[in-house]
């Protein structure tokens, strides 16, 4: 049924779409579910290029026995309880970390607590309390780490439970990559108004020049991480 979670079947027949070529739409059609449904299911278990049916039902099973058998907090622990104040000046300097290379200060915030804790994943109002912030705050955050790929939602019950997507890193490499072919393609164009005879000119078709290597070399570095870790969950 539509309103029912994904059945161990389900995912084997969103694997086979996926391997068929079909759109999220057209699995979804086919599974009588809607396409926000199979959309967060794949990313959370891989992405279109490494979903599992097997793999993602064993990780499905585990979060559901996990969250029996520990309640949510809103203070990220790991597995082996250490020391929460060593893991919070590790939160602390991973947040450093984040803004240093470019993340706003609350988004980076939001990510490594999400990050962080033991099931990489938090409801808003565990966000909020963890953080100490407004709900609206924890909202524009996550709405702009969804744009991004970087976390995706799951309905539980009354409340939204955010997960740190599986593939966080490759969607946003991707993403970088993306817009490197952006740079470069406007640039380009840029350079053929002006001429490239002129000095405006010569210097848009060198600065398209560079984006367009750039690209070039992180969609491989992407598209290798890829293959990479399919492998590594083959085995």
């Amino acid at each position: 049924m539509p309103g029912d979670r994904l059945t161990a079947e389900d995912r084997r027949r969103i694997a086979e779409g996926l391997a068929a070529g079909l759109t999220y739409a057209e699995i979804a059609r086919r599974l009588g579910r809607s396409r926000s449904t199979v959309t967060r299911e794949i990313a959370r278990n891989g992405g279109p290029h490494g979903y599992q049916a097997a793999r993602a039902q064993h990780t499905t099973s585990w979060r559901a026995r996990r969250r029996k058998r520990t309640p949510h907090t809103d203070v990220p622990h790991t597995t082996d309880n250490r020391d929460v104040r060593t893991a919070r000046e590790f939160e602390e300097q991973f947040v450093a970390m984040m803004i240093e290379t470019g993340l706003a200060p609350m988004t980076a915030r939001v990510l490594a607590a999400l990050f962080l804790s033991e099931g990489g994943s938090l409801t808003a109002a565990e966000l909020v309390q963890h953080l100490r912030v407004s709900p609206a705050t924890i909202s524009n955050a996550i709405k702009w780490l969804e744009q991004r790929e970087m976390v995706v939602r799951e309905r539980e019950a009354r409340r939204v439970r955010y997960f740190v997507d599986v593939d966080v890193w490759y969607h946003t490499w991707a993403a970088s990559a993306r817009a490197m072919a952006i740079w470069a393609d406007t640039t380009r164009h840029g350079a053929g108004i002006f001429g490239t005879d002129t000095p405006t000119g010569d210097r848009l078709r060198t600065t398209s020049q560079f984006f367009e290597l750039l690209g070039h070399d992180m969609a491989q570095a992407a598209e290798h991480w890829r293959q990479t870790l399919s492998m590594q969950r083959q085995r």
